[in-house]
């Protein structure tokens, strides 16, 4: 069986994360997938600070592994919801969409594991410099936001930038994308795009189907000109936010608002005219909907047969 450091660190049976997706990762996703050996995270960007204490008790009645939350730093609650954090001695924190150094030293301090998102060799350097327990190294192949590198040149690079274990995010789907990732330096992996048709993801079924019947050039890249560049599935909504975004007679406010509550109507309603189908590069591989342990079983499986085999290239 694939363990790592990442795993004696966690304490979890595969070193595999589920992404804290807005709208997606409640608890009865993160449960799961802890429950099946991973690291379960609650998605706390559309939560206020109650909010998110109730799914962290929620979580807790159906699981006693240890699991994660994400804090999107862009989020109007972030300031609560550190808080709730520290109160409810979450056992780790997962960061992105910002620079999470307001709150690392809080976070460290209550005994917390704090691992942000980074997708710059520079921002790893800073946040491990200040404590961070691991940084997951993302690439632009990922569903939601997204930064300019892309997995294969990024991961190695972080990991030869720092002395802590590095996660793998982006391209990242079954075992080959997750052996590739322990070749280039990681210690473990991110998948979202994989759990979003997991039995146990409460999304909208159509937005499952549309996952599994996307091919390879399905997704596409908006929002790069008000700064927050997102990938999703090709849709009516995202051809209509391309056509705002290169008519500069819609200003960038106009453009923000645009998008506002797109997600949610995705995730709830399954609107496929007007919602936002966040999804990775990698859903031409996502061919059917499993529980949260046949995903995980099947993913770390493949990969160890792929790393053996590849030993035996060498003799």
């Amino acid at each position: 069986m694939i363990k790592s450091v990442i795993c004696d660190l966690l304490g979890i049976r595969y070193p595999v994360f589920q992404g804290g997706m807005a709208w997606v990762a409640d608890a009865d996703l993160a449960a799961a997938v802890s429950e099946s050996g991973g690291l379960g995270i609650i998605a706390g960007m559309n939560m206020n600070g109650e909010q998110l204490r109730a799914e962290i008790k929620k979580l807790r009645e159906k699981t006693d592994r240890p699991f994660g939350v994400n804090v999107m730093l862009m989020s109007p609650f972030v300031a609560e919801v550190a808080e709730v954090i520290v109160e409810e001695t979450v056992p780790v924190v997962t960061t992105g969409a910002g620079n999470p150094l307001t709150y690392i030293k809080k976070w460290i301090d209550a005994g917390v594991k704090v691992i942000p998102v980074v997708a710059s060799v520079s921002l790893a350097k800073m946040v491990a410099k200040r404590g961070a327990t691991a940084v997951i190294a993302e690439g632009g192949e990922s569903g939601g936001h997204i930064g300019e590198a892309h997995t294969m040149p990024l991961v190695p690079q972080v990991a030869d930038a720092v002395d802590i274990p590095v996660i793998a995010a982006g391209g990242i789907a079954d075992g080959r994308g997750m052996a590739a990732a322990f070749m280039l330096g990681a210690e473990g992996v991110q998948l979202g795009t994989r759990f979003l048709v997991a039995k146990e993801c409460n999304i909208h079924q159509r937005y499952k189907d549309e996952v599994i019947k996307a091919g390879d050039m399905a997704t596409v890249v908006n929002g790069r000109r008000i700064g927050h560049p997102a990938r999703a599935l090709k849709n009516p909504f995202t051809k209509l936010f391309s056509a705002r975004e290169n008519d500069l007679t819609v200003d960038d406010e106009e453009l923000t608002a645009f998008g506002t509550g797109a997600l949610k109507k995705a995730v709830k309603d399954g609107d496929w005219e007007n919602g936002s189908f966040l999804c990775g590069q990698v859903a031409g591989l996502v061919k059917k909907e499993q529980s949260c342990q046949e995903i995980l079983e099947e993913l770390v499986l493949e990969a160890e047969a792929l790393l053996k085999r590849a030993a035996t290239r060498c003799e």
